[in-house]
């Protein structure tokens, strides 16, 4: 068994989702965990998410493996107060969907006889809190490591075996290529989203909500995707902000030439941009990252 006790400190989507899994892939490891509110505690106690801890203090002590999941903003503050309660030879490893911002803020904290592994697990949904995980969320999910070159070999091959039973696939990125990646496939869609979302609403208050009463599947899924955390993507375009402003530029520039071609008329260009990045869904959904499915898989019931 890689760990025997597991320390989840913020107990939301990913948290409350990794102790499902744990369970369901029968590990006899223990889980504790840590959230900010009292209310979030109480709920995760009442839904088994493990021994829940009134500080993150105590939530780590005889922890050999501890996972933060708080938003990047928090990163800092949290390893800090933890700092002096981790075992020596204990795995930090994190979820933040930023990683350069992370490192810089996590790594002052990790002391000498501590392994730093930083991840970013690449799933999720709009919910969060601790009621909002399931067990199946990392199955033939992409979970990243982006550990330094000095960080111990041994821990980051245990941290690739826990995340492998619990049903991800698992790769390592250099920090700044991985801040870059998740920049295109992740952070400008969520920009966009919310800026859609955002333009409707003004339309909505002028059509008394006929924007929302007839939304077609597109806008659904706009929706879906701005109803996730605000305090999470708050803290991942401040904090990943070079990475996000160099593809929002790019984006810009395509929509200018789309909105070019539409007003001269020139269909073949758009027939032609359009059948491109068609096939790149086709090659999400090969690649097992979706469903071919008109609700995208998103109608089914997942098991807790």
């Amino acid at each position: 068994m890689a760990f025997k006790r597991i320390a989840l400190i913020g107990l939301g989507l990913i948290a409350s989702s990794i102790s499902h899994a744990v369970r369901r892939a029968g590990m006899e490891t223990e889980v504790t965990g840590y959230a900010r509110t009292e209310k979030s505690r109480e709920e995760a106690r009442r839904l088994g998410l493990g021994t829940i801890f009134d500080t993150p203090q105590e939530a780590v002590q005889g922890a050999d493996l501890v996972v933060l999941c708080v938003p990047v903003g928090a990163m800092a503050a949290v390893m800090e107060a933890i700092a002096g309660d981790l075992e020596p030879g204990a795995i930090v490893t994190d979820v933040g969907s930023v990683k350069g911002a992370v490192m810089e803020a996590v790594s002052p904290y990790i002391p000498e006889n501590v392994h730093f592994v930083p991840g970013h697990p690449l799933a999720g949904t709009e919910h969060s809190g601790p009621a909002s995980g399931f067990a199946s969320l990392f199955d033939n999910r992409w979970w990243l490591l982006t550990p330094d070159e000095g960080v111990d070999r041994q821990a980051v091959e245990k941290v690739k075996d826990f995340l492998t039973e619990i049903g991800a696939n698992v790769d390592e990125m250099e920090v700044s290529h991985h801040d870059l990646v998740l920049a295109v496939t992740s952070h400008i869609p969520h920009l966009i989203a919310y800026t859609m979302v955002g333009v409707a609403d003004d339309l909505g208050r002028v059509t008394q909500s006929e924007v929302v009463n007839y939304s077609a599947a597109g806008f659904r899924d706009f929706t879906r995707i701005a109803a996730s955390d605000p305090t999470m993507w708050r803290d991942v375009f401040l904090s990943n902000k070079t990475a996000t402003l160099d593809i929002l530029g790019r984006f810009t520039e395509e929509l200018f030439a789309l909105q070019r071609a539409i007003r001269t008329g020139d269909g073949e260009h758009l027939f032609d941009y359009f059948t491109r990045t068609r096939a790149i869904r086709r090659g999400i959904v090969q690649a097992g990252q979706d469903t071919d499915a008109p609700d995208f898989g998103r109608g089914l019931t997942h098991q807790k």
